[in-house]
């Protein structure tokens, strides 16, 4: 909606421009020919009211062009961070011919929604290869869970642990996530040690990182090559920006 509003004022503002002071021929329009000029303006656009929603649009696809360019080019710079960092987890098939990422939050309704799209996605394609990356932003108990989740890797339940915390009902908070770990066999004591190192604060860092660099302020967000889809967009739709991927000629970013 702000984007829209935005849009909608630079328009306007394009507009208002025309009834602005401008010379023709050094002659300077006095006000009576501005009057003039607007009121042409404005009985154009009461009779072609569309005039102004193309414009809109127009507008709106040029901004679109402009920021999946800006984002490509982003995306081909931080390449090793996003697609073969340390820390990150790797499902599927390591040596995959097409990388897809997640970025995710344990708080994000709509990641837990995905989560039976990824897995279906990962158990049908043999070739993907699937790395995940912690992205905490919906407060304490998502920067708990994300360190946690990280951590358990030391005990080679990092899948385990994440699946299960995405599959937990309600809020996610630091008793829900010890809950979880000990369900799933952590030993607490060493977790809880291993969640306080600097690699891990690094590696969300780093995440946080990437995110503001490609303008992604959402979650779940899904990097497939050089493009970004945002949301919960469902495992029909990531399977076919795999295929187009492959029938393209391969990811030369990942």
């Amino acid at each position: 909606m702000l984007s829209r509003l935005k849009n909608c004022g630079t328009i306007a503002a394009f507009l208002i421009g025309l009834m602005l002071p401008v010379t023709v021929h050094g002659a300077e329009f006095n006000e009576t020919q501005r009057k003039e000029m607007g009121e042409i303006v404005r009985q154009y656009l009461l009779e072609n009211p569309e005039v102004l929603r193309d414009a809109f649009l127009a507008l709106e696809a040029k901004e679109a062009a402009a920021k999946a360019a800006g984002a490509k080019m982003a995306i081909k710079k931080l390449a090793p961070d996003i697609f073969r960092a340390d820390g990150d987890l790797i499902i599927g098939n390591p040596v995959g011919d097409v990388t897809m990422v997640e970025m995710f939050d344990y708080n994000c309704g709509f990641c837990k929604r995905a989560l039976p799209d990824i897995m279906k996605l990962v158990k049908d394609d043999k070739n993907l290869r699937f790395v995940i990356k912690e992205f905490p932003i919906l407060g304490p108990g998502s920067m708990v869970a994300a360190r946690a989740a990280i951590a358990s890797r030391n005990q080679g339940k990092y899948w385990e642990f994440h699946t299960a915390l995405l599959k937990k009902r309600g809020a996610v908070r630091e008793d829900g996530v010890m809950k979880v770990a000990r369900s799933i066999g952590l030993d607490i004591k060493k977790l809880r040690k291993d969640m306080e190192s600097d690699e891990i604060t690094n590696i969300i860092r780093r995440n946080h990182g990437i995110a503001q660099a490609l303008n992604i302020n959402g979650t779940p967000a899904f990097i497939i090559a050089d493009q970004i889809f945002p949301g919960a967009i469902g495992h029909e739709k990531l399977a076919e920006a795999v295929e187009k991927v492959r029938a393209s000629g391969g990811c030369t970013v990942c």
